[in-house]
């Protein structure tokens, strides 16, 4: 997911939504030690998007803290 799409959604949507990619990649990285994921490329998609919502809430905590 684009940075410019999380920065429209609320911040208690993009908590929710980073529970679930935590929860995603947890699967993810289970499947990959017991051999069964097959695109291994997720992991790397997931971590970003993780990152980036993370990031989104950093920066809208900053700006209520500066107002």
């Amino acid at each position: 997911m684009k940075a410019k799409e999380l920065r429209n959604i609320p911040a208690t949507d993009l908590q929710s939504k980073q529970s679930e990619s935590v929860k995603e990649l947890f699967n993810l990285k289970f499947q990959l030690h017991t051999g069964r994921l097959e695109n291994t490329s997720k992991l790397k998609t997931v971590r970003k998007d993780i990152a980036r919502i993370k990031t989104i809430l950093a920066e809208s905590s900053s700006e209520g803290v500066s107002k």
